[in-house]
């Protein structure tokens, strides 16, 4: 085969070395003639009739069987068999789901959760929230009464345990995607195998598209004896329905991936029979990232273009940093990439790394429970009523220190007592908002600076992923645009004056086009905004508003995130008060062109060249001191109970 690139050079391990000529090793009839990708080939065909042609569907007895029998099974489900919508309706047809009892599933993210949700109950023919539903966070699409086949990440599934911890309307419980190893996977993992033991009758079946299951079956075997036939858990394969995919390396590094990328895009374009093509990236401005490997699936794809790395969130508990790293894939990973390319018909994968690299890579990623900041974590677990959460039964224990900073950050946001239990009333509600405890506790002090209308407008802004858009052609009027809502504060009273505009403008999409608003994400706010009202009321948070004077606002958002503090030094860097941790203005911050403030605070940074800070906002040093005297302090004294960071002259 032609390199598909005139500047890189593809080579296909296991045939002749780089440097010889590649021949294409099959050619369908489809190939040949150009035919375009069909998505479904068997779209005259009745649903039954589809459903009964997935692989995992010769299966359908044995695995129920294997339900029937064991307490736990784990399912390696290749991709494409058809497991993510097939087994649940195979449960609730044997009876699983009757007499009021619900099959519940979870993903690992919400997209998945919903997409997936909509199949099944097209397949059912139900209508979305009845027989069948999904329960996202700020999105609760069933009906209590109805509902037999839920669909909810595992977030929300830790999030139910809190009210039922016995899980008692669930008959079976599906954790699909497990090796994605997300932090709520490997909660609910471990919080599962602990109401195992308490109810004989609960049914838990794990399904992963990658070789852990040896790992979780030890986890969830009971058996302590000798005897196999006591085992509690069992491992089933189900085969794909995925065609051949040729695995192609560069034969040497690429300098640019970006850059290659689009190179090789152009040439497959050019050079290739039809059938589409998707490239794992790293950014937001994105053909797909990682979520593309397992969660969701992108049909008609033939080609797939893998840039060899992969931005993940990684927490550093010596500098309490918490930030997204571009890191290389692993070798799981770049397995998943590959298979996408073989679903309709055989593919090709077109890699932007030498072999030799590809060998180097780690066999899987490291689990979100080791390079996260567990504040979160140990809030709900506290919630649970799991004291002792450092003997929790972890599938992957997370490192000790970062169990420490969790357990301080929480003493300082005043969610522990010295003994570090859950206080109440604050901890216990703030464990109850599906939120960084950050803006749980931002949210819950809001009352106390009379400020709830906005901190509520501006936590809701504050999880849409971004709202400003940039057309490639109108980028410098997009700009000119946002400007108008920017003020010297920073970035949160910036995003509640988008906030307030929309909605004065009776939340029109007209508006949004105008002023390069992304229209979804703003009605998402709107939703959200709900969503966490309800939960203040329920807190019984005063219901008032600062009426247009910030000191009060930016007060209550140094409440939450006083321990996000930097200080500008006179080499123009700003500097963490903590550990002494370079930092910079984000370029997407409205405070990036501006003349810096001298302190300021911030939600979260990421790492690129640097490390940035996002959503920052300019504050009084005097503030730190005042709402968080216990964590702040003049001079240099670190208090005993909980580490204080240094402050010099802070006044």
């Amino acid at each position: 085969m032609a390199a598909p690139v005139g500047t890189m050079r593809f080579w296909k391990p296991g045939t002749e070395g780089p440097g010889v000529s590649i021949s294409e090793e099959r050619q369908s009839a489809a190939e040949v003639s150009g035919t375009a990708v069909v998505y479904n080939p068997h779209a005259s065909l009745s649903i039954e009739q589809q459903r009964q042609r997935l692989p995992v569907f010769k299966l359908r007895n044995h695995i129920l069987y294997l339900v029937e029998n064991f307490q736990t099974v784990v399912i390696v489900g290749e991709t494409g068999c058809g497991k993510s919508t097939q087994i649940p309706q195979y449960l609730a047809e044997a009876g699983w789901a009757a007499e009021g009892r619900v099959v519940g599933i979870t993903q690992p993210r919400r997209v998945a959760a919903v997409s997936v949700a909509g199949r099944v109950a097209e397949e059912r023919g139900a209508v979305l929230g009845h027989e069948v539903g999904y329960c996202i966070r700020f999105d609760d699409c069933t009906d209590p009464h109805a509902t037999r086949i839920k669909f909810l990440t595992d977030g929300m599934l830790v999030r139910e345990m809190m009210a039922d911890p016995l899980m008692k309307k669930y008959s079976v419980l599906m954790l699909d995607e497990a090796h994605e190893r997300t932090l709520y996977t490997d909660i609910a993992i471990g919080l599962l195998k602990k109401i195992q033991k308490k109810r004989g009758d609960i049914r838990l079946i794990v399904t992963s598209a990658t070789l852990d299951a040896e790992k979780f079956k030890d986890f969830f075997n009971q058996n302590e004896s000798c005897d196999p036939s006591l085992d509690t858990c069992t491992i089933l394969t189900v085969e794909g329905r995925t065609f051949p995919v040729d695995v192609f390396h560069t034969q040497s590094p690429v300098p640019d991936y970006m850059k290659s990328t689009v190179e090789t895009v152009m040439k497959i374009h050019q050079t290739e029979k039809e059938g589409d093509i998707l490239a794992f990236l790293t950014g937001q401005v994105i053909v797909a990232t990682n979520i593309a490997e397992t969660s969701i699936t992108i049909n008609g794809i033939v080609f797939v273009i893998d840039c060899g790395f992969v931005k993940l969130r990684a927490y550093n508990p010596k500098t309490a940093i918490e930030s997204l790293v571009l890191v290389p894939v692993s070798q799981a990973s770049a397995c998943q990439r590959a298979g996408r390319g073989g679903r309709n018909r055989s593919g090709k994968c077109f890699r932007l790394y030498t072999e030799e690299d590809f060998e180097k890579l780690p066999l899987s990623t490291v689990p979100e429970m080791q390079r996260s900041n567990l504040a979160p974590v140990i809030l709900q677990l506290k919630a649970l009523g799991i004291d002792n959460v450092l003997r929790f039964h972890f599938l992957s224990p997370p490192p000790a220190q970062s169990m420490i900073q969790a357990l301080e950050l929480l003493y300082a946001l005043g969610g522990l007592d010295k003994h570090c239990l859950l206080t109440e009333p604050l901890g216990v509600r703030m464990a109850e908002f599906p939120l960084n405890p950050m803006f749980a506790k931002m949210l819950l002090e809001s009352g106390n600076f009379g400020c709830s209308a906005e901190i509520l407008s501006i936590a809701a802004m504050m999880q849409i992923q971004s709202v400003f858009m940039f057309p490639s052609n109108q980028k410098a009027q997009a700009r000119r645009e946002h400007r108008k809502f920017a003020v010297e504060e920073g970035d949160h009273l910036t995003m509640l004056n988008v906030f307030e505009a929309f909605i004065k403008y009776n939340k029109s999409s007209q508006w949004c086009q105008e002023h390069f608003l992304n229209y979804k994400g703003m009605i998402r706010a709107t939703i959200v905004r709900e969503q966490l009202k309800k939960l203040l009321n329920k807190c019984k948070v005063p219901k008032k508003s600062s009426e247009g004077d910030p000191d009060p606002i930016l007060r209550c958002i140094v409440s939450g995130f006083f321990a996000n503090a930097a200080k500008l030094h006179s080499t123009g860097v700003y500097r963490t008060l903590r550990d002494d941790h370079e930092l910079y203005i984000h370029p997407s911050s409205v405070l990036y062109a501006e003349k810096p403030p001298q302190w300021v605070v911030y939600n979260e940074v990421v790492q690129t060249s640097r490390y940035y800070m996002r959503d920052v906002t300019a504050v009084e040093s005097s503030w730190l001191l005042e709402l968080a005297p216990h964590f702040y302090q003049q001079g240099t004294h670190l208090s005993r109970s909980a580490k204080r960071a240094k402050v010099d002259n802070i006044l």
